[in-house]
């Protein structure tokens, strides 16, 4: 991938002691699944992908979904931003039945899903497009967060100038432009290399903590999942079911610092056990 080095570009700005602007705050919703099940048909038979999924997460809440591949947690992701919709169960929203689940939850999909033939302000603006904000008033809402999300300087640049991390930045600040009181985000940082990823889970951590919103997490990474959640569920191979829930027992703010400590091993280890217990099928 070319990266933000590339000459044609700007150097990135040094904001010195000047105050960014802050995040508008969105208060975080409660999001409830009752008794989910999908299946897909195919000339093969029948397939279950879920069947029976219960689990929430409250208000302002960080919750993580881990579970072996195949096991439906993007087809559960998929359910609730209203792209699918399930065989059987409900979704609710602060209590109340969402009928029409499109645009209730902002979705980060595993992809950063930036449009080649959109620059970066224009890429980040995309679903208050969608939503019918006007071109000026989505640049305006878009413009002072750039900075924020390190991305000043390169609001012209196109995504093939643009680095991984940068990339999967511009894929936040869209889906936190949307205001929407829960976000789901697939995996975001699977195909980034280590140093970056630590870097956006840091980063994101920060946002999460001004913004409110409540989010769920799908992950593979078990240090990712203690490290960044309140709470975790746990999948079992499909058709995927919740086969355990773990209590991050962590302090927050969270620090790099915390990694290397016994509280956050004893942590992990309890995570690793549900998953060898129950993500195994036994």
């Amino acid at each position: 991938m070319r990266g933000a080095q590339n000459g044609a570009l700007p150097a990135a700005r040094d904001n010195g002691s000047r105050a960014l602007p802050e995040l508008q705050r969105t208060p975080g919703a409660r999001l409830e699944v009752r008794g989910l099940r999908k299946t897909y048909s195919s000339g093969a038979g029948r397939l279950p992908v879920l069947e029976d999924v219960c689990l929430h997460a409250g208000s302002g809440e960080f919750v993580a979904v881990i579970g072996p591949s195949g096991c439906g947690k993007s087809t559960l992701f998929h359910i609730l931003a209203g792209l699918e919709d399930p065989d059987r169960g409900d979704v609710l929203i602060d209590d109340v039945l969402v009928e029409r689940r499109l645009g209730a939850c902002a979705f980060m999909p595993q992809r950063d899903g930036l449009l080649p033939w959109r620059r970066t302000i224009d890429n980040v603006t995309v679903g208050l497009s969608l939503a019918g904000v006007g071109r000026d008033e989505a640049r305006g809402r878009a413009q002072p967060l750039l900075e924020r999300f390190g991305l000043g300087g390169f609001e012209r640049a196109w995504p093939w100038q643009l680095s991984g991390g940068m990339r999967h930045r511009a894929a936040f600040l869209r889906t936190v432009l949307l205001g929407r009181p829960a976000m789901l985000l697939d995996e975001p940082f699977g195909a980034l290399d280590g140093i970056t990823r630590a870097e956006l889970q840091q980063w994101l951590l920060e946002v999460w903590e001004q913004v409110g919103s409540t989010v769920i997490l799908i992950t593979h990474d078990v240090a990712e999942a203690v490290y960044l959640a309140d709470r975790v569920y746990v999948f079992s191979p499909r058709p995927g079911r919740v086969a355990a829930e773990i209590t991050i027992e962590l302090p927050r703010p969270r620090s790099p610092e915390l990694l290397g400590s016994q509280e956050f091993a004893a942590q992990e280890a309890r995570l690793r056990e549900a998953l060898r217990t129950h993500a195994a099928g036994n």
